[in-house]
């Protein structure tokens, strides 16, 4: 068996050599979802609540994306749609996701080591510009089949916060979590790549490996490919986009982390005077 998966990823890996100096042009479609155990306070929330907040959030959470590329450049974006805004009012509920979406547009120029992120958030157009972020993969020997595509597992850990889902409502309580010190979660991130499709890229932000990357699972996330156009007839539209004020990414986090406080002091104080019930979901990566 040893010998057998070493074959494979040196035959793999050969024919990869082979096409990589030809030109690769092609379209990748994902298809995205998160899981969450949402623990909801029962005093505050109803069962029919609870089930409404959980249809909302599979709603959300399973989008679908294309990936323009070629060997140097790509475009990812969300499939356009009709559907219900990011942020919603239904039956006296107050729901905010903080989060992509369809307004989003990630450009990488993986020549030049870079990316450009256009999106709106908070009724506000950014243009994120900085440096694609490197990973320290751990390639593995194993294997497995998507599609036609023979893919091999890479892996990578980092640590964050823990997700959190805020409340508030009538006689609800401040949150005391706030003031206590937040303890790190270490993820490990897995993906499955594909040397038959030669580029360093992948959905979202995730790239840097030898090959496309057709699957990942981060922790609650998880993405996979689902169609395959190589060398499509109608050619690629990868274009940088320009729209929106330019900061880094070290930036706009600072700026996401201060509006999202002000949200939250804004939840709180709603919950005191009883006005309403406020869910906030806050999504890492």
């Amino acid at each position: 068996m040893k010998v057998l998966i070493n074959l494979s990823l040196t035959l793999s890996f050969m024919l990869s050599s082979i096409v990589y100096g030809q030109d690769i042009q092609g379209i990748a479609t994902y298809k995205t979802q998160r899981k969450m155990e949402v623990e909801l306070d029962s005093s505050h929330v109803n069962d029919a609540m609870r089930e409404q907040i959980m249809v909302m959030l599979k709603k959300q959470f399973e989008r679908e994306y294309t990936l323009e590329f070629t060997k140097d450049e790509s475009i990812y974006k969300e499939e356009e749609k009709l559907d219900a805004p990011r942020n919603s009012m239904s039956g006296g509920m107050m729901f905010v996701t903080i989060g992509g979406g369809e307004s989003d547009i990630l450009y990488k120029n993986l020549a030049e080591n870079r990316f450009a992120n256009q999106n709106e958030m908070f009724s506000k157009q950014f243009l994120i510009k900085d440096s694609i972020a490197s990973r320290e993969w751990k390639l593995e020997k194993e294997t497995k089949n998507i599609g036609q595509y023979s893919c091999f597992k890479a892996t990578y850990t980092y640590e964050r916060e823990p997700m959190r889902m805020r409340t508030s409502g009538t006689d609800a309580e401040t949150d005391s979590t706030d003031e206590e010190e937040v303890e790190m979660e270490t993820i490990t991130v897995t993906a499955w790549y594909t040397p038959q499709i030669p580029v360093k890229n992948g959905p979202s932000s995730y790239d840097g490996l030898p090959g496309l990357i057709l699957e990942i699972g981060d922790g609650e996330l998880s993405i996979l490919c689902s169609k395959i156009v190589l060398n499509p007839k109608n050619g690629l539209a990868i274009k940088e986009p320009h729209k929106g004020k330019v900061v880094t990414q070290a930036a706009y986090d600072e700026i996401m982390e201060k509006k999202l406080a002000e949200m939250e002091e804004r939840f709180e104080s709603d919950g005191r005077r009883g006005d309403g019930n406020h869910i906030e979901i806050r999504i890492g990566g």
